[in-house]
């Protein structure tokens, strides 16, 4: 299969599914990680340059789990949930035409975080009509059933009540390698708030896991609505 992981900002999919990713990649599936915002606003670098290099690290975390990446399109906070932008998100997709997206909740904390989520449930929809854009129909036209979408745990897990849980034990360390090569973040986030995001990550995995007697765990929630069913495992 082709899994799909389109999240707000670089970092934001190591955070939450990254060692779901990585026991689909195990398993021989294609892997593709998209974000949305690029990243700019996340420290007190200028911005073109910090841009490039939370390109560069979350190409780094993706060839961690041999995945394809796909930098951002938006800027960070100036990304709308608009018909011009749910087009541009709706060829990202059906270009990559994934078997399963997973995405940000739409009860997260950031406005980055809301707007993505509701983009990629409007622009997943839209890439299976094969006359939404010209532009893309010679490129993969596709039409019949909406990709079925998981949503991930929000920051903190606060407001999120899930209904999968994924045993990512034996995936935890390269979910971990994958954020830390979010360098940018993990000093930034120490010195401007005190938060060191790679204890955060562990706190919150084996909190998961304690829900389901595991040791390390990542939750979804599967979007349920008609074409987005499927009569078997996605989740692996």
């Amino acid at each position: 299969m082709k899994i799909m992981a389109i999240f707000a900002h670089p970092d934001d999919i190591e955070m939450t599914c990254a060692g779901t990713l990585a026991n689909y990649a195990n398993e021989g599936h294609e892997i593709i990680m998209c974000n949305l915002c690029d990243g700019a606003l996340g420290g007190n670098i200028p911005r073109k340059e910090l841009a490039e290099i939370r390109k560069e690290e979350s190409i780094q975390s993706a060839k961690l789990i041999g995945a394809k990446y796909i930098p951002a399109i938006f800027e960070d906070l100036d990304i709308y949930q608009d018909k011009t932008s749910r087009i541009k998100v709706a060829r990202i997709i059906r270009r990559v035409s994934p078997d399963v997206i997973i995405t940000h909740p739409d009860i997260d904390y950031a406005p980055d975080h809301i707007i993505t989520s509701k983009l990629v449930f409007e622009a997943s929809f839209l890439s299976t009509l094969p006359n939404f854009d010209d532009d893309v129909d010679s490129i993969q036209p596709k039409s019949g059933p909406a990709v079925p979408i998981f949503y991930s745990d929000a920051s903190g897990g606060h407001n999120f009540d899930p209904t999968i849980w994924i045993d990512i034990t034996k995936t935890y360390n390269l979910k971990k390698k994958m954020l830390s090569c979010h360098q940018s973040q993990v000093n930034w986030l120490k010195k401007w708030r005190n938060n060191d995001i790679l204890k955060k990550l562990e706190l919150q995995a084996l909190y998961r896991g304690s829900q389901c007697d595991v040791k390390y765990a990542e939750v979804f929630k599967a979007l349920k609505a008609s074409q987005r069913v499927r009569a078997l495992k996605l989740l692996t």
